[in-house]
Order: structure tokens, then sequence, then C-alpha cells
């Protein structure tokens, strides 16, 4: 695969995890499509693998999401701004502490945004707990797979 074709996959990849933290958009979907792209271009036995090992990954996260209790952020000021602290904060987290440092990352993103809004720690925690409570799990279990996603396929990538 050449690299314009490598770099649009990547940026599907990218607009796949930004959308786990837009609501309506399919982000796992688009991940997945970016995989297959990948893939049905690359036909090798590792991009085969990762294609199959993701789509199970994937699926086990949308049934995970679906055992969760649903819960809605009524009167919670959950904004695009507070998505994009979140998301940013999970991604930092991923690559500085891979794997497990997109948890951290992510609730350290939704309390910085909420820090910058409130002004003072005791209120921003408050917020932070109760957004978290409301939406957060959810989101993260589903960002949480895709960045699993993604980063293999960037060690793919790097490998061949």
């Amino acid at each position: 695969m050449d690299v314009p074709q490598l770099l649009l996959v990547g940026l599907v990849l990218l607009f796949g995890l930004v959308g786990v933290l837009v609501p309506g958009v399919p982000g796992t979907l688009l991940v997945w499509a970016g995989l297959l792209w990948w893939a049905l271009h690359e036909r090798s036995a590792l991009s085969w693998s990762l294609l199959v090992a993701a789509t199970a990954l994937l699926l086990v996260v949308q049934v995970v999401k679906w055992q969760l209790p649903p819960r809605r952020p009524h009167g919670l000021p959950a904004t695009p701004r507070t998505a994009v602290f979140a998301g940013a904060g999970a991604l930092l987290g991923f690559v500085l502490v891979p794997v497990v440092g997109a948890v951290p990352g992510f609730v350290g993103g939704v309390y910085l945004c909420e820090r910058l809004r409130l002004g003072g720690h005791g209120e921003a925690w408050a917020s932070t707990r109760a957004l978290m409570r409301a939406v957060g799990t959810s989101v993260l279990v589903e960002l949480f797979g895709c960045l699993l996603v993604v980063g293999a396929w960037v060690g793919a990538v790097a490998a061949e």
C-alpha cells in the first residue's frame, strides 16, 4: 500500500476515534471500515489476522456496552468541549502509558475541562464524577476498544 493511501486509512481511523466521542457518529464502524480497507489492499497474514481480532474485539465491546445500565446526562454539562478534552486526555494517556493510560487520561481530560469551566477543585471533581457515572463508562469502553485496534494497526504498519 502506498503512503498516500496509508495516510487516508489513518485519517479514517482518526475520524472513527473522534466519532466515538460524538453522539450519533458510528465511530466503531469507521474504525472497523478503515481496518477492512487496509486489509483488503495489504492482503497479508498479519493484516487478515488483525482484521479478525479487531472484529472480535469490537463485537465484544458492543456487547459490553449493551450490558451496561442505561444512564442519561439530564442536567449535566456534557458539552462537545468536554468530549474533546476527554478524548485528548485518553489519547495522550494511551500514548504516555500504553493501553492502561487511556482510562486515567479520559477522566483527567473531563476533570480539566470541568476545572476550567467551574474554577474550583471541589465543584469540578463533583461534576466529573457525575458525568462519568452518566455517560463516561460506555464511551470509555468503546473508546478503549477502538484505541486498542488503532494501536495494533499502527504497530502492524510499523512492522511492515
